[in-house]
């Protein structure tokens, strides 16, 4: 009885939570007219026109956004993983008197509100000259407080004695981490490469002051809201261009989600 109250239970949880991304996925495909009532009719006439009138749309192209929100996740990706790597590495197998002092500065980082240095950032970034390039879109990301955090964690875990073995038998610091104690840590690994992405990914603020003087450094967040800006007047179109945003997340959470479960727990439990 108590199990069938958990599952019925968690059923109905799931239903409201994920009632706002049905809605936003099924909007995409009926008309405005359907979508303007109150309350708006689910079973309308679908159609895919709001979809491909959001992609052929040429007030905000979302293709050219697409490919810079692709740029920025990727990017910033492949920087955490190696500049996170290397620096959890050393503040766990590097026998250095800088190893705590330097391990607190990082998780200092993690705690200044992103706020607080976005405008910073932003006048920094001006002053390079490169205000107006793809590289401002990742260039303050390149590397992050919370995947050194990760990582130490894990390598944390891995044993002290394959270590000791390895550095016996000649295995320098740089195999010994990429043969070695990187495949050991591999839902570590995943978790920050699926966390990193989605950071990017749906990032907003930002890309939204970098690209002001430059529209063709619009990602995918911006251009969906100038395509609000421009079409408020069509609902459809508008949540065709926030499901198309949000697929490459789903599908990613969706597919991810055991990594990352392994991974933000890998360091919880010794």
């Amino acid at each position: 009885m108590t199990s069938t109250f958990t599952y019925v239970w968690l059923v109905a949880a799931a239903v409201v939570l994920l009632f706002p991304v049905l809605l936003t996925v099924l909007g995409g495909f009926l008309p405005s007219v359907d979508l303007l009532r109150q309350p708006p009719n689910l079973l309308g006439h679908y159609t895919v026109d709001s979809y491909l009138g959001a992609l052929r749309q040429t007030v905000v192209p979302l293709l050219p956004a697409f490919g810079n929100s692709l740029f920025v996740g990727l990017v910033i990706m492949g920087a955490h993983l190696v500049t996170s790597c290397l620096a959890a590495y050393a503040l766990v197998f590097l026998r250095t008197p800088l190893r705590k002092p330097l391990f607190w500065l990082f998780l200092a980082t993690i705690m200044v509100p992103y706020e607080a240095i976005v405008v910073p950032n932003a006048l920094f970034v001006r002053s390079l000259g490169i205000g107006d390039s793809a590289v401002a879109l990742v260039l303050p990301f390149l590397a992050n407080g919370f995947g050194v955090f990760l990582l130490r964690q894990a390598f944390l875990q891995f044993p002290g004695e394959l270590r000791d073995a390895a550095t016996i038998d000649g295995c320098g610091h740089f195999r010994f981490l990429f043969t070695i104690l990187l495949p050991g840590c591999r839902p570590a690994i995943a978790a920050l490469a699926v966390w990193s992405f989605l950071q990017g990914w749906n990032m907003y603020f930002w890309p939204l002051i970098i690209s002001s003087t430059n529209n063709s450094l619009n990602t995918l967040q911006t251009a969906v809201f100038a395509l609000r800006s421009n079409d408020s007047a069509d609902p459809g179109l508008l949540l065709a261009g926030i499901t198309i945003t949000l697929l490459p997340t789903l599908l990613l959470v969706l597919f991810g989600q055991r990594w990352l479960v392994r991974g933000f727990t890998a360091g919880a439990v010794k």
